[in-house]
């Protein structure tokens, strides 16, 4: 009844991991971290020249210039272009013969509150955030459930353990992928398919760069990095972090509609 939820990843030598949105911030970050543990690593975001970069190719490299030893993909794709993401997932198939572990961690935050409320930035958001990752699904569900194993990994947030200030849309499409995990780990863990759902708190980001307010337990992407493969070894469903701050939010979700409402009033000003 104890035993792990999902197989403990300890050992990424070989392995053939995908990180979507992979460009800066936690994508970039895993990414390196994983070819420095030893791992085959295919990196995808829209900006090709920033994922050559990531994954260490020669600035005067043409873009498009093969790994020689198959050990780096660069594979640009627009998540929202379902299109793009089966061609990009059809050339890692052809290079590697499979994928192991996959991890989604693209989306895109803007602060947004109902006194300044806009339609068309909201729909891009519920598009990158939420409607891209099914996309992808569409994609990777048949190979996974064919191949009978693989790990998925659903980079959500802590904004989407209850609604928060300046989160009104950002903070539905991170519940709403909390809520999805959930639902693919039942249905995916019988076929042998680990699903995993990472909730950071406050990353250091380009993302995360344009917050006007204080921003309390600020890690580095490169420390978000390290605690998501540390939560990856230990078989855990849920990873987040830092836990002195996503501890305290988890017990916030206990509270009260009263006692929330009262506390996060208390605690952001607003």
């Amino acid at each position: 009844m104890f035993k792990p939820l999902n197989p403990p990843i300890t050992d990424w030598a070989g392995r053939r991991v995908w990180v979507v949105g992979a460009s800066s911030g936690i994508g970039a970050a895993l990414a390196q971290a994983l070819q420095r543990a030893g791992a085959r690593v295919a990196v995808s975001a829209r900006r090709a020249q920033a994922l050559h970069e990531v994954v260490g190719h020669p600035p005067a490299a043409p873009l498009d210039a093969p790994d020689p030893v198959q050990q780096a993909l660069v594979l640009p794709l627009d998540i929202n272009d379902v299109q793009a993401i089966e061609q990009a997932f059809n050339e890692l198939n052809a290079a590697w013969g499979g994928v192991d572990v996959v991890l989604w961690v693209a989306g895109i935050y803007q602060p947004m509150r109902a006194q300044n409320f806009e339609l068309e930035s909201a729909q891009r958001m519920l598009e990158t955030n939420l409607i891209s990752v099914y996309k992808g699904l569409a994609v990777l569900l048949p190979a996974l459930l064919r191949q009978r194993a693989g790990h998925l990994v659903l980079v959500s947030s802590v904004a989407g353990f209850r609604g928060l200030p300046h989160a009104l849309v950002y903070g539905p499409t991170k519940a709403a992928l909390i809520n999805l995990a959930e639902s693919l780990y039942l249905d995916l863990h019988p076929h042998g398919i680990g699903v995993t759902v990472v909730n950071p708190g406050y990353v250091e980001t380009p993302a995360t760069a344009i917050n006007d307010y204080p921003m309390p337990a600020l890690i580095s992407a490169d420390e978000a990095a390290r605690r998501t493969l540390q939560g990856l070894a230990t078989g855990r469903f849920e990873v987040h972090y830092p836990r002195r701050f996503t501890g305290v939010l988890k017990l916030a979700r206990l509270l009260p509609d009263r006692l929330y409402f009262a506390l996060i009033r208390r605690v952001t000003g607003v």
